[in-house]
């Protein structure tokens, strides 16, 4: 990938969330650890050089409630449990341990690139009815938020695995709509980057990465910055900070 990386744009339209992080916001006025467990695949997992994004995001989140916005009583931990290759079937599996153990008061939830990416293994519709099942598990529990994340716009997704991408996408976001949780639109995002600030799919990709499934260091960084600004908008964070990168 080369030094010339482009100046993108986070629109708020594509961005921001639809609902409030109550529970989030509830959690950053007490005291201690304000947990978030990051679910999901290898994206979540991380992979060879690329600082995957739930360390980003507690980097960033961190730095936000110390600098910004001074929190003292209160540390945010991202647990990422992230495993690669497994769907919403193998991670809605993993709830009990994974993350109702840690009582988080915000999860993300990566979800649907390998019913894409590995069609061969599973089953399209039993994955959208675990996605379901984990949603409406994940919005029952009393006093944690949901973030539903969707899938990578890259390569492999594309060309041959196009149409099953977009119809993944749609599904997932009529799960959301369905479940009233907050959907991040990653594949929107970062369509627009490569549709409208030429930001190519070699520079969204990491480069040693011969699937071409995987996110650059600094496409994932980018992600993680929009994450992040998604979360303290939902949150209720006004202050003019770097931070908040929505236009």
């Amino acid at each position: 990938m080369g030094d010339n990386l482009p100046t993108l744009e986070f629109p708020a339209a594509i961005v921001d969330l639809q609902y409030p992080l109550p529970n989030f916001r509830k959690a950053l006025g007490g005291r201690g650890p304000v947990r978030i467990v990051a679910m999901g695949s290898s994206s979540t997992a991380g992979l060879g050089n690329v600082v995957a994004y739930p360390a980003r995001l507690e980097l960033y989140l961190r730095k936000h409630y110390k600098d910004d916005d001074p929190h003292r009583d209160i540390r945010i931990d991202v647990l990422n449990r992230g495993k690669g290759g497994e769907e919403a079937p193998q991670e809605v599996a993993r709830f009990n341990d994974d993350i109702f153990a840690d009582n988080p008061s915000l999860v993300l939830w990566q979800v649907g690139t390998n019913a894409v990416f590995r069609s061969n293994e599973f089953d399209f519709d039993e994955v959208l009815a675990k996605i379901a099942e984990g949603l409406a598990r994940l919005r029952d529990h009393p006093a944690t938020d949901v973030i539903l994340i969707n899938p990578q716009y890259v390569t492999a997704m594309l060309g041959d695995n196009a149409k099953l991408s977009e119809k993944m996408v749609s599904a997932i976001r009529a799960a959301a709509q369905e479940a009233k949780v907050n959907l991040f639109q990653r594949w929107a995002l970062m369509r627009h980057w490569n549709e409208h600030n030429n930001a190519s799919l070699e520079q969204l990709l990491a480069p040693d990465d011969e699937l071409k499934l995987h996110q650059s260091d600094w496409s994932t960084m980018q992600v993680a910055r929009a994450l992040r600004s998604a979360i303290l908008t939902a949150t209720g964070a006004t202050q003019r900070c770097p931070c908040l990168i929505t236009t």
